[in-house]
């Protein structure tokens, strides 16, 4: 092959690659809008890709990943494993997509507490009448050489709001939380002087922001996050995968 016909042939694969690209993104943006129609207003089609799964297409639901055919015909709900590693796809995607960059977070409006070195970093979303988080603040409890930013989003009920504003305007925000959270101690009343809702809407608007609809969420300086409470051997399994 001539270098003249190397070069007409590398000519028309670049030319048609802009055709190539523009008729997959009108597959996705095809599938992304019927999806949205069938599927209702109360769900939120945020984005459609292409897999290289048998034709199949990710789509994006909050923080959710479900998969659908090119004709959004059928929606796929599941989990996608390699069978060889038994390699979770679909968490693999789920975790690469909800990555945050850790050094963003406002840790002014978070309660830290200490223990030991406090080496290793966290940062969790808890509400106070979250049982869950509950079980997660015993979990760290047993834990040693850790800092956490704790930030409080009351999302359960307006009693939430009372409790943090309570815990926020306590002299000692860490132990107050504590005391509530482990031990089943009613925070101190807040003084009528101190009024924490700007930044209590903050940290609800930051929340938000990084899609968490439940408590606890936890972060890890990695940009990943856990959603739910986890127990000591898997916290401290994340904690010694981070780098």
């Amino acid at each position: 092959m001539t270098l003249m016909n190397s070069f007409k042939r590398i000519l028309v694969v670049t030319m048609l690659l802009p055709t190539l690209t523009a008729s997959a993104q009108g597959v996705e943006d095809k599938i992304k809008k019927l999806l949205q129609q069938r599927l209702g207003e109360g769900t939120q089609v945020e984005s459609v890709t292409k897999t290289p799964y048998n034709g199949m297409y990710e789509v994006r639901v909050g923080n959710e990943i479900i998969y659908s055919d090119a004709e959004a015909k059928y929606v796929f709900i599941g989990r996608i494993l390699e069978t060889e590693t038994s390699r979770d796809l679909t968490q693999a995607r789920l975790d690469e997509i909800n990555r945050i960059r850790f050094t963003d977070l406002p840790l002014d409006l978070a309660v830290k507490s200490v223990k030991g070195t406090g080496k290793r970093v966290i940062a969790v979303f808890e509400d106070p009448n979250c049982g869950y988080c509950k079980r997660f603040r015993k979990t760290l409890a047993d834990t040693k050489d850790v800092t956490v930013y704790t930030f409080l989003y009351p999302i359960l009920s307006d009693d939430s709001r009372t409790k943090v504003k309570n815990v926020m305007c306590s002299s000692d925000k860490a132990k107050a939380w504590d005391d509530w959270m482990v031990n089943g101690k009613t925070p101190t009343a807040a003084p009528e002087s101190c009024n924490p809702n700007a930044s209590v809407d903050k940290v609800v608007e930051l929340g938000k922001k990084l899609k968490v609809t439940g408590t606890p969420t936890i972060f890890f300086t990695d940009g990943s996050r856990v959603p739910g409470a986890i127990d000591t051997k898997a916290l401290e399994s994340r904690l010694a995968s981070i780098k």
